[in-house]
């Protein structure tokens, strides 16, 4: 049953669809996502590309077919804007679950290469792949590239999708394909703020393809376990790093905010405080 106040919640999200449409998009991806859950190891390294084919074949008018084509531009813009400060003419750029692959296209030029890591490339437009872009696909955990092969890696509201045991064992494949001295920047939503998939507007937890909605000790714990040692959590606005803030202090942040009414954890401050940004080194 939708929550009595999902029309709010739509004009959060920009979401314009009927209840109907909200609630056939929660039953499909609801049912696909238990599917996942359910399912071992082996059999989720084929099934990661089924479900998100089946979801996106069966939602014509799922958002992120339709989303604000200015919003997310700006998204991009201010990602790249950062990004490409940490690149060099000699670099080699991985996105993690690159979806339209946007954001290595346009750092195409600020690259030696940008490769694109996705169970499916069926959201790019190779019309226009610049050269010296490469599409990687994996089963969902995997990265089939060699050791010490990438100079930054980046995923962008990725490690939710995941299964955690998925979501374990590609951290460490992330570790293992970077450089000494290479970055990984992940942002992921937090679970306090949450729930961010279709759930939001059924349940008060993440029961949609985000498999877990993760918190700062969660993820600090799940980077050491991959092999990371250096690790910095900014507060990023629009792409721009802010300020990084000690590991303790946004800890005791999140105590903060979990406390606050569901209201108040939903307001757009909330988000920008504990909206999960970590930069690790190897």
């Amino acid at each position: 049953m939708l929550k009595p106040d999902y029309r709010s919640i739509q004009n959060r999200f920009g979401d314009t669809r009927s209840p109907e449409r909200l609630i056939a998009h929660y039953e499909l991806e609801r049912r696909l996502a238990d599917r996942l859950r359910a399912a071992s190891r082996e059999d989720r390294a084929q099934l990661y590309a089924e479900v998100y084919a089946e979801l996106f074949g069966g939602l014509p008018d799922h958002p992120q077919k339709h989303a604000n084509a200015e919003v997310r531009a700006k998204t991009i813009a201010g990602q790249v804007s950062q990004l490409k400060t940490l690149l060099t003419q000699e670099s080699v750029y991985l996105e993690v679950g690159c979806g339209t692959a946007a954001v290595p296209f346009a750092l195409a030029s600020s690259a030696k290469e940008v490769l694109g890591l996705d169970v499916t490339d069926v959201l790019i437009d190779y019309t226009f792949a610049p050269a010296n872009f490469r599409f990687v696909r994996t089963s969902g955990v995997k990265v089939p590239l060699p050791d010490a092969s990438i100079d930054l890696a980046h995923s962008d509201q990725l490690m939710e999708h995941l299964h955690v045991e998925d979501a374990e064992a590609q951290l460490a494949e992330i570790y293992r394909v970077l450089k000494p001295g290479g970055r990984y920047i992940m942002t992921t939503p937090s679970h306090i703020t949450g729930p961010h998939d279709i759930s939001v507007y059924f349940d008060d937890v993440a029961t949609g393809f985000h498999m877990r909605e993760y918190d700062y000790g969660s993820i600090e714990a799940m980077l050491r376990q991959a092999g990371f040692r250096r690790m910095q959590f900014p507060i990023v606005v629009r792409g721009r790093w802010l300020v990084t803030v000690p590991y303790p202090l946004l800890c005791g942040l999140e105590r903060v905010v979990e406390r606050l009414p569901s209201r108040l954890r939903q307001h757009p401050i909330s988000h920008l405080v504990m909206g999960i940004v970590a930069v690790a080194t190897k």
